[in-house]
């Protein structure tokens, strides 16, 4: 199948199962925020472990490979405040922005405007930031089991365990 057809087939989906999960509505996202309603967590905690399985099942499979890429400290904790604070000032995160506006909420144009002004500062300021910001904090292309020294799956499964409690946690807690 076409990579752009499967790609759009899975974007669909993911904002089928998002707006019937209901984590695009603003209350969910201010909830979350504040840590008085989980849902969200609980969504994407749920997509990261299909995704982890899934990776390494077809990778096992030799059907694909995963691409790890360098880890970079610098970036990546500038890059999450300004996300935190996007988020925080808008009360959407990029993906359920778009499936707002998709409802019809149009207060989520404005982070999808910041989004795309956003890009664009990124990509004129790139060149300066490869030589600063994202030389700070660089460990190459590592991953969680490699500094650990263990097999994959037992991160994994350590992983969903640990999911698994916070749920039962959440759940215990009403949240």
């Amino acid at each position: 199948m076409n990579v752009l057809i499967s790609g759009l087939i899975a974007g669909v989906l993911f904002g089928f199962l998002l707006q019937k999960g209901r984590v695009i509505r603003y209350d969910r996202q201010i909830g979350a925020l504040r840590l008085i309603d989980m849902t969200i967590v609980k969504f994407f905690l749920s997509a990261v472990i299909v995704a982890i399985v899934g990776i390494h099942i077809i990778h096992l499979l030799g059907i694909a490979k995963p691409l790890i890429l360098p880890t970079r400290l610098g970036a990546n904790i500038i890059g999450g405040v300004i996300f935190g604070i996007g988020w925080g000032l808008l009360g959407y995160c990029p993906g359920t922005s778009l499936g707002a506006l998709g409802e019809g909420r149009y207060d989520a144009l404005w982070g999808i405007i910041g989004m795309i002004a956003g890009a664009g500062l990124f990509a004129e300021a790139f060149p300066k930031m490869n030589q600063t910001i994202f030389s700070w904090g660089q460990m190459g292309s590592v991953t969680i089991p490699q500094v650990l020294g263990v097999n994959p799956w037992v991160v994994i499964i350590a992983f969903i365990i640990g999911v698994i409690a916070l749920f039962v946690w959440f759940e215990k807690k009403n949240l």
